[in-house]
Protein backbone atom coordinates (compact mmCIF):
# COMPACT_ATOMS: atom_id res chain seq x y z
CA UNK A 1 0.00 0.00 0.00
CA UNK A 2 1.73 3.39 -1.09
CA UNK A 3 0.90 6.57 0.81
CA UNK A 4 1.38 10.00 0.39
CA UNK A 5 1.08 11.72 3.45
CA UNK A 6 1.80 15.77 4.39
CA UNK A 7 2.97 17.11 7.77
CA UNK A 8 1.73 20.27 8.58
CA UNK A 9 4.15 23.30 10.19
CA UNK A 10 3.42 23.13 13.95
CA UNK A 11 3.83 19.05 13.17
CA UNK A 12 7.30 19.68 11.91
CA UNK A 13 8.27 21.69 14.71
CA UNK A 14 7.57 18.70 16.75
CA UNK A 15 10.05 15.92 14.52
CA UNK A 16 11.28 14.42 17.57
CA UNK A 17 7.37 13.17 17.85
CA UNK A 18 6.72 13.00 13.84
CA UNK A 19 10.18 10.06 13.86
CA UNK A 20 8.52 8.67 16.51
CA UNK A 21 4.57 8.67 16.08
CA UNK A 22 4.85 8.37 12.27
CA UNK A 23 7.69 7.58 10.49
CA UNK A 24 9.29 4.67 12.94
CA UNK A 25 6.82 4.01 15.83
CA UNK A 26 3.92 2.24 12.81
CA UNK A 27 6.61 0.55 11.27
CA UNK A 28 6.73 -2.91 13.96
CA UNK A 29 8.46 -4.98 11.55
CA UNK A 30 11.24 -1.92 10.08
CA UNK A 31 10.00 -1.38 6.97
CA UNK A 32 10.10 2.24 6.86
CA UNK A 33 8.66 2.03 2.80
CA UNK A 34 5.83 3.00 0.43
CA UNK A 35 5.50 6.16 1.83
CA UNK A 36 6.31 9.65 0.52
CA UNK A 37 6.06 12.68 2.86
CA UNK A 38 5.31 16.28 1.72
CA UNK A 39 6.93 18.50 4.39
CA UNK A 40 5.44 22.11 5.28
CA UNK A 41 7.93 24.51 6.28
CA UNK A 42 8.14 24.85 10.42
CA UNK A 43 5.94 26.46 12.56
CA UNK A 44 5.53 30.17 11.80
CA UNK A 45 8.85 30.04 8.93
CA UNK A 46 6.04 31.08 6.46
CA UNK A 47 4.87 34.12 8.58
CA UNK A 48 8.06 34.96 9.25
CA UNK A 49 8.87 35.15 4.89
CA UNK A 50 5.17 36.43 3.86
CA UNK A 51 2.99 37.66 6.31
CA UNK A 52 1.06 35.74 9.11
CA UNK A 53 -1.64 33.98 8.07
CA UNK A 54 -4.13 35.38 10.74
CA UNK A 55 -3.02 38.31 12.05
CA UNK A 56 -1.49 39.57 8.18
CA UNK A 57 1.82 41.45 10.31
CA UNK A 58 3.92 41.52 7.48
CA UNK A 59 7.48 39.33 7.07
CA UNK A 60 10.27 40.05 4.63
CA UNK A 61 7.73 40.14 1.32
CA UNK A 62 6.65 42.99 2.64
CA UNK A 63 10.09 44.86 2.97
CA UNK A 64 11.34 43.84 -0.55
CA UNK A 65 7.08 45.75 -2.04
CA UNK A 66 8.31 48.67 0.22
CA UNK A 67 12.32 48.57 -0.89
CA UNK A 68 12.82 48.18 2.85
CA UNK A 69 16.18 46.47 3.93
CA UNK A 70 15.29 43.40 2.95
CA UNK A 71 18.36 41.99 2.86
CA UNK A 72 19.24 42.57 6.49
CA UNK A 73 15.88 40.57 7.20
CA UNK A 74 17.18 37.97 5.49
CA UNK A 75 19.86 37.25 7.32
CA UNK A 76 18.13 37.62 10.44
CA UNK A 77 15.56 35.51 9.52
CA UNK A 78 18.76 33.09 9.03
CA UNK A 79 19.84 33.20 12.49
CA UNK A 80 16.20 31.90 13.40
CA UNK A 81 16.13 29.37 11.35
CA UNK A 82 19.95 28.18 12.42
CA UNK A 83 18.31 28.01 15.88
CA UNK A 84 15.54 25.82 15.09
CA UNK A 85 17.79 23.48 13.65
CA UNK A 86 19.92 23.24 16.86
CA UNK A 87 16.50 21.83 18.47
CA UNK A 88 17.04 18.82 16.46
CA UNK A 89 20.59 18.18 17.21
CA UNK A 90 19.76 15.22 19.96
CA UNK A 91 17.67 13.51 17.07
CA UNK A 92 21.12 13.45 14.85
CA UNK A 93 20.64 16.54 12.77
CA UNK A 94 24.27 17.17 10.75
CA UNK A 95 24.02 20.70 12.68
CA UNK A 96 27.29 21.95 9.70
CA UNK A 97 25.48 20.48 6.70
CA UNK A 98 21.84 21.47 8.22
CA UNK A 99 23.13 25.11 8.62
CA UNK A 100 25.13 25.05 5.33
CA UNK A 101 22.56 24.31 3.00
CA UNK A 102 20.17 26.56 4.54
CA UNK A 103 22.72 29.42 4.55
CA UNK A 104 23.73 28.96 0.52
CA UNK A 105 19.57 28.56 0.13
CA UNK A 106 19.41 32.00 2.09
CA UNK A 107 22.38 33.67 -0.11
CA UNK A 108 20.55 32.59 -3.26
CA UNK A 109 17.69 33.91 -2.08
CA UNK A 110 18.88 37.16 -1.58
CA UNK A 111 20.81 37.23 -5.00
CA UNK A 112 17.39 36.23 -7.00
CA UNK A 113 15.59 39.48 -5.16
CA UNK A 114 18.11 41.56 -5.78
CA UNK A 115 18.23 41.11 -9.48
CA UNK A 116 14.60 41.25 -9.04
CA UNK A 117 14.53 44.77 -7.48
CA UNK A 118 17.36 46.20 -10.28
CA UNK A 119 14.91 45.45 -12.92
CA UNK A 120 12.17 46.51 -10.81
CA UNK A 121 14.05 49.30 -10.63
CA UNK A 122 14.15 50.13 -14.54
CA UNK A 123 10.34 50.53 -14.83
CA UNK A 124 10.43 48.49 -18.05
CA UNK A 125 8.76 45.92 -16.24
CA UNK A 126 5.28 45.08 -14.86
CA UNK A 127 5.81 46.00 -11.32
CA UNK A 128 3.31 42.93 -9.85
CA UNK A 129 4.62 40.17 -11.97
CA UNK A 130 7.83 40.67 -10.43
CA UNK A 131 6.56 41.23 -7.00
CA UNK A 132 4.88 37.47 -7.17
CA UNK A 133 8.16 36.40 -8.05
CA UNK A 134 9.43 37.68 -4.77
CA UNK A 135 6.75 36.35 -3.01
CA UNK A 136 7.44 32.89 -4.99
CA UNK A 137 10.75 32.69 -4.24
CA UNK A 138 10.39 33.72 -0.29
CA UNK A 139 7.80 31.30 0.37
CA UNK A 140 9.56 28.23 -0.82
CA UNK A 141 12.72 28.59 1.56
CA UNK A 142 10.65 27.38 4.26
CA UNK A 143 9.79 24.23 2.51
CA UNK A 144 13.26 23.62 1.44
CA UNK A 145 14.52 23.98 5.11
CA UNK A 146 12.35 21.60 6.65
CA UNK A 147 12.81 19.03 4.24
CA UNK A 148 16.56 18.95 3.75
CA UNK A 149 16.55 18.39 7.56
CA UNK A 150 14.06 15.80 7.80
CA UNK A 151 16.28 13.83 4.91
CA UNK A 152 19.12 13.93 7.15
CA UNK A 153 17.73 13.06 10.58
CA UNK A 154 16.35 9.55 8.83
CA UNK A 155 19.32 9.04 6.90
CA UNK A 156 21.56 9.25 10.38
CA UNK A 157 18.73 7.38 12.19
CA UNK A 158 19.09 4.29 9.70
CA UNK A 159 16.46 5.28 7.40
CA UNK A 160 17.35 5.48 3.54
CA UNK A 161 15.67 8.94 2.33
CA UNK A 162 15.27 11.15 -0.89
CA UNK A 163 15.55 14.76 -0.74
CA UNK A 164 12.81 15.76 -3.27
CA UNK A 165 13.48 19.47 -3.71
CA UNK A 166 10.95 20.82 -6.29
CA UNK A 167 11.46 24.35 -5.57
CA UNK A 168 13.99 24.57 -8.93
CA UNK A 169 15.90 26.67 -6.99
CA UNK A 170 19.47 25.44 -9.17
CA UNK A 171 17.42 24.65 -12.82
CA UNK A 172 15.92 27.45 -15.35
CA UNK A 173 13.94 24.50 -16.41
CA UNK A 174 10.42 26.00 -17.98
CA UNK A 175 8.30 23.41 -16.90
CA UNK A 176 4.55 23.35 -15.48
CA UNK A 177 4.17 22.42 -12.21
CA UNK A 178 2.53 19.03 -12.88
CA UNK A 179 5.44 18.56 -15.60
CA UNK A 180 8.33 19.11 -12.39
CA UNK A 181 6.48 16.41 -10.41
CA UNK A 182 6.10 13.99 -13.18
CA UNK A 183 10.06 14.41 -13.42
CA UNK A 184 11.03 14.46 -9.94
CA UNK A 185 9.50 10.94 -9.59
CA UNK A 186 9.45 9.12 -12.92
CA UNK A 187 12.34 6.91 -11.23
CA UNK A 188 12.28 6.94 -7.46
CA UNK A 189 11.73 3.28 -6.01
CA UNK A 190 9.55 3.86 -2.97
CA UNK A 191 10.39 0.69 -2.10
CA UNK A 192 13.48 1.17 -0.97
CA UNK A 193 13.35 4.91 0.45
CA UNK A 194 11.26 7.49 1.65
CA UNK A 195 11.01 10.72 -0.23
CA UNK A 196 10.78 14.31 1.48
CA UNK A 197 8.76 16.60 -0.47
CA UNK A 198 9.00 19.90 -0.47
CA UNK A 199 5.67 21.68 0.29
CA UNK A 200 6.62 24.24 -2.53
CA UNK A 201 6.58 23.13 -6.47
CA UNK A 202 7.85 25.71 -8.54
CA UNK A 203 6.11 25.84 -12.01
CA UNK A 204 5.42 28.52 -14.90
CA UNK A 205 2.01 29.25 -13.76
CA UNK A 206 3.29 30.16 -10.14
CA UNK A 207 2.00 27.74 -7.10
CA UNK A 208 1.94 31.17 -4.85
CA UNK A 209 -0.34 32.89 -7.73
CA UNK A 210 -2.46 30.22 -8.38
CA UNK A 211 -3.05 28.48 -4.42
CA UNK A 212 -1.20 31.33 -1.93
CA UNK A 213 -1.30 29.65 1.26
CA UNK A 214 -2.63 26.71 0.37
CA UNK A 215 0.32 25.85 -1.75
CA UNK A 216 1.95 22.94 0.48
CA UNK A 217 -1.49 20.55 0.38
CA UNK A 218 -1.51 21.63 -3.58
CA UNK A 219 1.36 19.60 -3.93
CA UNK A 220 0.51 16.78 -1.68
CA UNK A 221 -2.42 16.19 -3.76
CA UNK A 222 -0.87 16.26 -7.15
CA UNK A 223 2.00 14.41 -5.76
CA UNK A 224 -0.75 11.48 -4.53
CA UNK A 225 -2.32 11.59 -8.07
CA UNK A 226 1.08 11.52 -10.19
CA UNK A 227 1.51 7.95 -7.86
CA UNK A 228 -1.61 6.84 -7.95
CA UNK A 229 -1.58 6.61 -4.12
CA UNK A 230 -3.92 3.82 -2.28
CA UNK A 231 -4.61 6.87 0.24
CA UNK A 232 -3.78 10.71 1.06
CA UNK A 233 -3.24 11.02 5.52
CA UNK A 234 -2.70 14.67 6.59
CA UNK A 235 -0.88 14.74 9.61
CA UNK A 236 -2.26 17.48 12.22
CA UNK A 237 -1.64 18.79 15.35
CA UNK A 238 -5.07 18.20 16.49
CA UNK A 239 -8.36 16.14 15.42
CA UNK A 240 -10.75 16.86 12.39
CA UNK A 241 -13.59 17.20 15.39
CA UNK A 242 -17.39 17.58 16.12
CA UNK A 243 -16.03 21.73 17.55
CA UNK A 244 -12.50 23.26 18.00
CA UNK A 245 -11.01 21.85 21.28
CA UNK A 246 -10.23 25.41 22.19
CA UNK A 247 -13.54 26.60 22.11
CA UNK A 248 -15.93 23.89 23.60
CA UNK A 249 -12.79 21.76 25.55
CA UNK A 250 -11.13 18.69 24.63
CA UNK A 251 -13.71 16.66 26.75
CA UNK A 252 -16.66 18.23 24.50
CA UNK A 253 -14.70 17.82 20.99
CA UNK A 254 -15.38 14.36 19.68
CA UNK A 255 -13.33 13.05 16.72
CA UNK A 256 -14.97 12.89 13.61
CA UNK A 257 -14.58 9.07 12.19
CA UNK A 258 -15.92 9.52 8.72
CA UNK A 259 -16.97 11.96 6.29
CA UNK A 260 -17.08 12.94 2.92
CA UNK A 261 -16.08 15.36 0.14
CA UNK A 262 -18.48 17.60 0.26
CA UNK A 263 -18.67 18.28 4.12
CA UNK A 264 -14.99 19.12 3.75
CA UNK A 265 -15.67 21.76 1.18
CA UNK A 266 -18.31 23.30 3.68
CA UNK A 267 -15.82 23.49 6.46
CA UNK A 268 -13.39 25.13 3.80
CA UNK A 269 -15.68 27.76 2.59
CA UNK A 270 -15.60 29.38 6.50
CA UNK A 271 -11.96 29.11 6.40
CA UNK A 272 -11.53 25.10 8.64
CA UNK A 273 -9.86 23.66 6.42
CA UNK A 274 -9.68 20.00 6.17
CA UNK A 275 -7.86 20.13 3.29
CA UNK A 276 -7.65 23.15 0.50
CA UNK A 277 -11.02 23.07 -1.66
CA UNK A 278 -8.35 23.00 -5.23
CA UNK A 279 -6.22 20.17 -3.53
CA UNK A 280 -9.19 18.01 -2.30
CA UNK A 281 -10.74 17.96 -6.02
CA UNK A 282 -7.96 15.87 -7.80
CA UNK A 283 -8.19 13.28 -5.21
CA UNK A 284 -11.65 13.11 -5.33
CA UNK A 285 -12.34 12.97 -8.78
CA UNK A 286 -9.41 10.09 -8.84
CA UNK A 287 -11.12 8.17 -5.84
CA UNK A 288 -7.99 8.84 -3.30
CA UNK A 289 -9.61 8.82 0.16
CA UNK A 290 -8.15 11.17 2.51
CA UNK A 291 -7.23 10.50 6.21
CA UNK A 292 -6.85 13.34 8.41
CA UNK A 293 -4.89 12.23 11.92
CA UNK A 294 -3.53 13.84 14.93
CA UNK A 295 0.30 13.66 15.38
CA UNK A 296 0.56 13.59 19.21
CA UNK A 297 -1.87 10.04 18.92
CA UNK A 298 -0.69 7.70 16.08
CA UNK A 299 -2.91 5.39 17.48
CA UNK A 300 -5.89 6.98 16.82
CA UNK A 301 -7.30 5.58 13.23
CA UNK A 302 -7.98 9.73 12.43
CA UNK A 303 -11.24 11.03 10.08
CA UNK A 304 -11.42 8.73 6.88
CA UNK A 305 -12.13 11.86 3.99
CA UNK A 306 -14.06 9.80 0.98
CA UNK A 307 -16.44 10.73 -1.73
CA UNK A 308 -19.70 8.92 -1.76
CA UNK A 309 -19.29 8.27 2.36
CA UNK A 310 -23.13 8.74 3.91
CA UNK A 311 -23.76 8.38 8.18
CA UNK A 312 -25.86 5.77 8.09
CA UNK A 313 -27.84 7.34 11.26
CA UNK A 314 -28.82 11.19 10.53
CA UNK A 315 -26.74 13.42 13.05
CA UNK A 316 -24.85 16.43 12.59
CA UNK A 317 -21.23 15.72 12.83
CA UNK A 318 -19.39 19.14 12.67
CA UNK A 319 -19.94 22.13 14.28
CA UNK A 320 -17.84 25.37 12.50
CA UNK A 321 -17.84 28.74 11.78
CA UNK A 322 -15.82 32.01 11.61
CA UNK A 323 -16.71 35.60 13.33
CA UNK A 324 -14.87 37.35 10.97
CA UNK A 325 -17.47 38.48 7.89
CA UNK A 326 -19.67 41.13 7.01
CA UNK A 327 -22.89 40.49 6.42
CA UNK A 328 -23.99 43.13 3.55
CA UNK A 329 -27.93 43.33 2.95
CA UNK A 330 -29.31 45.26 -0.36
CA UNK A 331 -32.88 45.95 0.22
CA UNK A 332 -34.93 47.51 -3.05
CA UNK A 333 -38.92 48.04 -2.96
CA UNK A 334 -38.48 47.74 -6.49
CA UNK A 335 -36.25 44.55 -6.60
CA UNK A 336 -39.65 42.59 -6.49
CA UNK A 337 -40.17 40.81 -9.76
CA UNK A 338 -37.35 42.09 -11.31
CA UNK A 339 -35.59 39.28 -13.75
CA UNK A 340 -32.15 39.29 -12.98
CA UNK A 341 -31.38 42.08 -10.59
CA UNK A 342 -29.04 39.78 -8.27
CA UNK A 343 -27.01 39.17 -11.69
CA UNK A 344 -26.38 43.14 -11.63
CA UNK A 345 -25.44 43.14 -7.88
CA UNK A 346 -23.09 40.05 -8.57
CA UNK A 347 -21.35 41.98 -11.47
CA UNK A 348 -20.20 44.61 -8.57
CA UNK A 349 -18.92 41.66 -6.61
CA UNK A 350 -17.35 40.34 -8.97
CA UNK A 351 -15.65 43.51 -10.35
CA UNK A 352 -14.31 43.67 -6.59
CA UNK A 353 -13.16 40.31 -6.73
CA UNK A 354 -15.15 39.34 -3.97
CA UNK A 355 -16.98 35.93 -3.40
CA UNK A 356 -19.93 35.09 -0.84
CA UNK A 357 -20.29 32.46 1.81
CA UNK A 358 -23.89 32.61 2.36
CA UNK A 359 -26.77 34.31 0.33
CA UNK A 360 -30.27 34.41 1.63
CA UNK A 361 -32.85 36.39 -0.32
CA UNK A 362 -36.97 37.56 -0.01
CA UNK A 363 -38.69 39.48 -2.44
CA UNK A 364 -37.21 43.00 -2.16
CA UNK A 365 -33.84 41.76 0.21
CA UNK A 366 -30.67 40.12 -0.84
CA UNK A 367 -28.06 39.29 2.20
CA UNK A 368 -24.68 38.01 1.22
CA UNK A 369 -22.18 37.42 3.94
CA UNK A 370 -18.54 38.05 2.83
CA UNK A 371 -15.20 37.72 4.51
CA UNK A 372 -14.42 41.05 6.54
CA UNK A 373 -10.57 40.94 4.85
CA UNK A 374 -12.66 41.36 1.32
CA UNK A 375 -15.08 44.13 2.32
CA UNK A 376 -13.76 47.64 1.47
CA UNK A 377 -15.27 51.33 1.42
CA UNK A 378 -15.25 51.03 -2.14
CA UNK A 379 -17.21 48.53 -2.18
CA UNK A 380 -20.00 49.64 -0.13
CA UNK A 381 -20.02 53.43 -2.03
CA UNK A 382 -20.89 51.60 -5.51
CA UNK A 383 -23.60 49.34 -3.66
CA UNK A 384 -24.80 52.60 -2.03
CA UNK A 385 -24.44 54.46 -5.20
CA UNK A 386 -26.65 52.06 -7.30
CA UNK A 387 -29.38 50.58 -4.91
CA UNK A 388 -31.82 51.98 -2.58
CA UNK A 389 -30.86 50.83 1.15
CA UNK A 390 -27.64 49.44 2.13
CA UNK A 391 -26.66 48.06 5.52
CA UNK A 392 -23.37 46.95 6.50
CA UNK A 393 -23.37 44.53 9.59
CA UNK A 394 -20.18 42.79 11.19
CA UNK A 395 -21.05 39.49 12.10
CA UNK A 396 -20.14 35.35 12.82
CA UNK A 397 -21.49 32.44 10.85
CA UNK A 398 -21.96 29.22 12.87
CA UNK A 399 -22.77 26.03 10.75
CA UNK A 400 -24.18 22.97 11.57
CA UNK A 401 -22.62 19.90 8.95
CA UNK A 402 -22.84 16.39 8.96
CA UNK A 403 -23.59 13.92 5.63
CA UNK A 404 -26.91 12.97 6.61
CA UNK A 405 -28.74 15.72 8.16
CA UNK A 406 -31.83 15.53 6.06
CA UNK A 407 -34.22 14.97 8.96
CA UNK A 408 -36.73 16.63 10.19
CA UNK A 409 -36.84 18.17 13.74
CA UNK A 410 -32.57 18.43 13.32
CA UNK A 411 -33.35 22.53 12.24
CA UNK A 412 -35.90 23.20 15.00
CA UNK A 413 -33.44 21.24 17.41
CA UNK A 414 -30.30 23.86 16.30
CA UNK A 415 -32.40 27.31 16.06
CA UNK A 416 -34.14 25.88 19.36
CA UNK A 417 -30.77 25.75 21.20
CA UNK A 418 -29.99 29.04 19.98
CA UNK A 419 -33.42 30.98 21.23
CA UNK A 420 -32.78 28.95 24.71
CA UNK A 421 -29.54 31.13 25.12
CA UNK A 422 -30.66 34.31 23.72
CA UNK A 423 -28.69 34.03 20.26
CA UNK A 424 -30.89 35.78 17.61
CA UNK A 425 -30.71 34.86 13.68
CA UNK A 426 -29.64 37.42 11.48
CA UNK A 427 -30.26 35.23 8.10
CA UNK A 428 -30.12 31.54 7.52
CA UNK A 429 -29.29 29.21 4.57
CA UNK A 430 -29.46 25.52 3.86
CA UNK A 431 -29.27 24.09 0.23
CA UNK A 432 -31.34 21.21 -0.53
CA UNK A 433 -28.00 18.78 -0.69
CA UNK A 434 -29.04 19.72 3.51
CA UNK A 435 -25.27 19.29 4.38
CA UNK A 436 -24.96 22.31 6.11
CA UNK A 437 -27.15 24.55 8.01
CA UNK A 438 -25.57 28.11 8.56
CA UNK A 439 -27.08 30.35 10.95
CA UNK A 440 -25.76 34.01 10.63
CA UNK A 441 -25.71 35.95 14.27
CA UNK A 442 -23.57 38.63 15.83
CA UNK A 443 -20.35 38.48 16.55
CA UNK A 444 -20.89 38.54 20.83
CA UNK A 445 -22.47 35.34 20.23
CA UNK A 446 -19.99 33.75 18.03
CA UNK A 447 -18.07 31.49 20.64
CA UNK A 448 -21.45 31.05 22.87
CA UNK A 449 -23.10 29.74 19.98
CA UNK A 450 -20.17 27.36 18.71
CA UNK A 451 -20.63 25.71 22.51
CA UNK A 452 -24.42 25.23 22.15
CA UNK A 453 -24.58 23.68 19.21
CA UNK A 454 -21.99 21.01 19.90
CA UNK A 455 -23.69 20.39 22.99
CA UNK A 456 -27.39 20.34 21.58
CA UNK A 457 -26.65 18.62 18.18
CA UNK A 458 -22.94 16.92 18.90
CA UNK A 459 -22.55 16.35 22.67
CA UNK A 460 -26.12 14.96 22.91
CA UNK A 461 -26.25 11.82 20.78
CA UNK A 462 -22.34 10.50 22.08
Amino acid sequence: MLTVEKIGGTSMSKFHDVLKNIIIGPCKNGDFYNRIFVVSAYNNVTNWLLEHKKTKEPGIYQKFVNNEDYNKALFELLDKLIEINRTFADIKLDQDAADEFITNRIKQAKNYLNSLADVLATGYVNRQNILLAAREILSSIGEAHSAFNSVNILENNGINAIFVDLCGFNDSEYLTIDERIHKAFKNIDYTHAIPIVTGYTKGTEGIMREFDRGYSEVTFSKVAVEVKADEAIIHKEFHLSSADPNIVGIDKSIPVGFTNYNVADQLADVGMEAIHPKASKPLEINGINIRVKNTFEPDHPGTLISKNYVCQESKVEIISGTDKVMAIEIHDPLMVGQVGYDLNVMQIFQKYNVSYILKATNANSITQVIWEEDYSENLYNELKEKYYEITVKPAALVCALGTNIAKPGILAKASAALAENNINIDAFSQSLKQVNMQFVISRDDYKKAIIVLNDALCVSQV
